[in-house]
């Protein structure tokens, strides 16, 4: 089992005053940075806050610092050094892909998103309309469940890039990517996954997956507000390169139109140092970076469903609530949306007194909110956790809600 007193140790924030007696249910908006993460920043803004990969000594540690967390990721992601790009966001990084893929295809062509997305990774695309492009909608079911037989009936020669969530940041219902990965592949066509809602709940075996494009925001797996993307060789040097026409042959500049941040990207290495410290503590030594990453994975997921059971029992035991996705704590990670008689973002407020840190609204998932039959501005109560969550606070959760409900 996870140690959970040990993972807490790991993040300041958890001994800063005017945190104390909050408990967080925002963690699919932004997690708490670990500290190996803060070490590393601190350090870089310190010591090496000059333009890298110059002879001089801080510039010298500040490129190898940042080489250093592209290597490491990707290794602990099971893909290579050279498929995995930083940039400000993946809302910007989906944007260039879009772009990119804008040059490529031609009119004509075809491609498929969904509507359980996020905006950030269905809007960009549907832009593609206007050169164009055919668009088409992936639809979600009544209950919001992406069924891949509906996919298999929708793909044909002209389908070029099918995009979709590996989990919902609404329903929370994991999608299986495999699955969906390969049906796409047999097709002919290129898959985009949005991991963005997956990833806090346990870095992806991105080479296992077998997607073409994976995409996430370190911000939401403890480190710094970077977007990362990883890109199949193959579809890397396929795409138009979007960066300076001179950086054209390194494969992760190729979509970074402009320059990096820097001392973020070198403390995305502490994302790696973390997990490192996780396996260490709980398994002992492996060489192995991927295996490492998939059995903190594991251990994560493992202990975010112990503590989701009760919670969606209890609001599944309630008459006065609509709870969104799968009814139970299997097939979804430790984010449930809730939709009651005040809107979300009421009942958000309602829970602060109680020492409830929650989001209420519609987090961009207008689509899949109308389709469900919901009002944007009604939006949704969501409460969201992930490993580093006590038992005790989802128990005062559980208490919080009794009242404003």
């Amino acid at each position: 089992m996870l140690d959970i007193s040990f993972i807490r140790a790991q993040f300041p924030a958890f001994t800063e005053a005017p945190l104390q007696g909050q408990a967080f249910f925002e963690n699919a908006g932004g997690s708490y940075t670990c500290g190996p993460v803060i070490d590393r920043l601190t350090r870089y803004y310190k010591q090496r806050k000059v333009q890298p990969y110059y002879p001089f000594e801080a510039s010298r540690l500040a490129g190898e610092e940042m080489d250093e967390a592209r290597v490491r990721l990707s290794a602990v992601l099971n893909i290579k050094a050279d498929e995995l790009s930083f940039g400000p966001s993946t809302t910007q990084n989906t944007y260039v892909l879009a772009q990119a893929f804008g040059q490529m295809l031609s009119e004509g062509d075809a491609i498929i998103v969904t509507n359980q997305d996020h905006e950030a990774n269905t809007g960009p695309w549907r832009r593609l309309e206007a050169r164009g492009i055919e668009v088409r909608e992936w639809q979600v079911n009544e209950v919001g469940h992406l069924d891949p037989s509906a996919l298999s009936a929708m793909l044909d020669d002209k389908v070029k890039l099918v995009c979709f969530p590996h989990v919902s940041n609404l329903v929370g219902e994991i999608n299986p990517v495999a699955e969906i990965c390969e049906m796409i592949r047999a097709a002919g066509a290129y898959s985009c996954v949005d991991g963005v809602s997956a990833a806090p709940h346990g870095l992806p075996d991105v080479g296992g997956l077998g997607a073409d494009i994976y995409l996430f925001s370190a911000y939401k797996t403890y480190g710094p507000h970077q977007g990362i993307m990883a890109i199949k060789r193959a579809l890397a040097d396929a795409l138009p390169n979007q960066g300076h026409y001179f950086n054209e042959a390194v494969r992760y500049k190729r979509f970074t139109p402009a320059g990096p941040d820097h001392a973020q990207v070198a403390a995305c290495a502490g994302m790696v140092d973390y997990l490192d410290a996780v396996y260490a503590h709980h398994f002992g030594v492996e060489p192995d970076a991927a295996a490492r990453g998939r059995a903190v994975h594991s251990l994560s997921l493992t202990h975010e469903r112990r503590l989701l059971a009760p919670l969606i029992d209890y609001l599944r035991g309630r008459n006065d609530v609509r709870l969104l996705g799968p009814q139970s704590a299997e097939g979804r990670v430790a984010t449930v949306s809730v939709v009651a008689n005040r809107p979300g973002y009421e009942l958000a407020q309602a829970l602060v007194p109680e020492g409830i840190m929650a989001g209420g609204g519609d987090f961009y998932a207008v689509r899949l909110l109308e389709t469900l039959g919901i009002a944007p501005e009604h939006g949704a109560l969501r409460l969201s956790f992930v490993h580093y969550t006590h038992e005790d606070e989802v128990q005062k959760l559980i208490g919080a809600l009794d009242k404003v409900l």
